[in-house]
């Protein structure tokens, strides 16, 4: 089956410049509507939160910073959030959304073999993240200093991830009496472990060129090295780590 490169979205949080003259509210002889405007300074603050949290840290990005990035005024954004870290929540969760929408939709598309699923999602996820670096440093090295409710966040994500692997046969695990809950767990957090480290050495645009190893490490579980080493064989020659960038502006 060959793998689809992941198809467009809503651009997420720091794709894309809050500040961007396209994004102004238009003045005019209409009014815009309260809720258009307050959506509009919502996403522009989210694209600020996010550039400025990756650049200089969560600890020492300001309210103040984030709305000059975002070209919003200090009570726009306390009229939106209580804080710092409910704007970094809110734009966590939007992001998130993003992503595993993506995921979910190239795991459906894939096929019904599950290696070809398995890895069809793990590519959207190198390519979503690689294609906004900001992002991925925002959402999954500076969401541990973010407080308890975005490690809670964080947490709960991985292990939404398991649903990714509902359709794996236990395979070799089984056999060996392996937990497969524990084994599912120990294999989300690899995963998640790997990528992170790449983020946080400032190289998430080479985030694609894992696929081949994390795809491994995926089903090799549950398929054995060889049905590992056949999954992680690129379906057609050009499909890479040079995929599509889907949620850039």
């Amino acid at each position: 089956m060959q793998d689809q490169p992941a198809p467009a979205a809503v651009p997420l949080p720091g794709a894309r410049h809050g500040r961007d003259p396209d994004r102004a509210i238009k003045r005019g002889p209409r009014r815009v509507p309260a809720e258009e405007v307050a959506a509009t300074q919502r996403d522009r603050l989210f694209d600020g939160l996010v550039r400025e949290v990756a650049s200089r840290g969560y600890d020492n990005a300001r309210v103040s910073d984030i709305c000059h990035a975002a070209g919003v005024t200090r009570p726009a954004f306390y009229a939106l959030f209580s804080g710092k870290q409910d704007a970094f929540l809110a734009a966590y969760r939007h992001g998130i959304a993003v992503v595993s929408e993506l995921m979910e939709g190239a795991y459906r598309e894939a096929g019904p073999a599950w290696p070809d699923a398995a890895r069809a999602a793990l590519r959207t996820l190198l390519d979503v993240l690689a294609s906004v670096p900001a992002f991925a440093r925002m959402a999954l090295v500076e969401v541990d200093a973010a407080g308890p409710d975005a490690r809670r966040e964080r947490d709960a994500l991985l292990l939404s991830f398991r649903r990714f692997f509902a359709d794996a046969d236990p395979g070799p695990a089984a056999a060996a009496g392996v937990d497969r809950d524990a084994l599912v767990s120990t294999v989300v957090g690899g995963l998640h472990a790997t990528i992170r480290a790449r983020v946080a050495q400032g190289r998430a645009e080479e985030l694609p060129a894992l696929l081949p190893l994390l795809t491994y490490a995926a089903t090799a579980p549950f398929l054995g090295p060889e049905g590992a080493r056949r999954a992680t064989r690129p379906a057609r020659p050009d499909d890479g780590p040079s995929a599509t960038a889907p949620c850039a502006s």
